[in-house]
């Protein structure tokens, strides 16, 4: 692990936007440098791991709280909304961490190769790093030193690493994303409707015939892979999307408000102010404070 930290310093160092994040020539892997812990972070996620390499970390999916330090990965297998906030970050000792997004069409053919059978399991999870997965981790952040061998080697390495993914510890968490028609796929062709058209008014009835479930089956379904009911899936999406147009847009409250599907704007304060801790126009004007 204090190789793969290492090579991920190096990159953070010298790629960190202001957020942290640095991106990789790699599709969906990147490497986090965090100085400071933070205010709560509200996301719609992609199936993914993360890997802490040093510091400590909390999410947050619907009432479930996990936490997970250096040499644990956090696993998210489903769309889902999350809150997140770095608990031991300092310019001495920083939270660092390297993320991949998973790739189901890869997973799926892996898992079709390797004759894996899927597992129907909750979307989020915390579980000590597998070696394999490191390693993998450790040679893909090795090889972005070495720029000619990425075409080469790039695509090879990425397999690897959601082979091992899928054959080690992580492989129950994940396998679903690796077979067509589960429970879990067929949520996700629910999800990406709802994403899609978040502002409109949500049939449960396009929804459950979208997963091609019944309604109730879906009711059950929906909740077990993303913790939420797909009204508050929709609400977190909406308010989300709401604080991105305020904050980077510079909407007005009212705006953002009409423009992700509410039409009462107290309302909307009233929710944001549940999910987010504090009213929009206080955190707009906190967070443009801090930028």
């Amino acid at each position: 692990m204090h190789t793969l930290l290492d090579l991920v310093r190096r990159h953070t160092n010298g790629h960190s936007d202001r957020s942290g994040f640095a991106p990789t020539p790699f599709r969906g892997l990147g490497a986090v440098r965090v100085l400071h812990p933070g205010e709560l972070q509200v996301a719609v996620q992609k199936p993914l791991i993360a890997i802490c390499l040093q510091g400590r970390k909390r999410v947050t999916i619907g009432t479930k709280s996990f936490e997970y330090g250096a040499g644990e990965a956090l696993v998210i297998t489903a769309d889902v909304p999350t809150i997140s906030q770095i608990l031991d970050a300092s310019p001495s000792a920083p939270y660092y961490a390297v993320a991949l997004e998973l790739d189901a069409a890869l997973l799926r053919a892996l898992a079709t190769e390797a004759d894996l059978r899927p597992v129907d399991s909750g979307p989020i999870h915390v579980e000590p790093a597998d070696a394999d997965v490191m390693d993998a981790a450790q040679r893909l952040m090795r090889l972005m030193e070495r720029p000619s061998a990425l075409p080469v080697l790039g695509d090879a390495l990425i397999r690897e690493m959601h082979y091992w993914l899928l054959t080690g510890r992580h492989g129950a968490a994940i396998r679903s994303l690796g077979r067509a028609d589960t429970h879990a796929d067929r949520i996700a062709r629910a999800v990406a409707v709802i994403r899609q058209d978040y502002a409109s008014t949500l049939r449960i009835a396009d929804l459950a015939t979208e997963a091609g479930m019944s309604e109730s089956s879906f009711h059950q379904h929906f909740r077990a892979v993303t913790t939420l009911s797909p009204l508050q899936f929709q609400k977190q999406l909406r308010l989300i999307e709401a604080r991105r147009t305020m904050l980077m847009e510079r909407a007005g409250i009212a705006h953002a408000a009409h423009l992700v599907g509410y039409e009462s704007v107290p309302q909307f304060t009233r929710d944001y102010t549940r999910l987010f801790g504090m009213p929009p126009g206080r955190d707009m004007r906190e967070a443009r404070l801090g930028a």
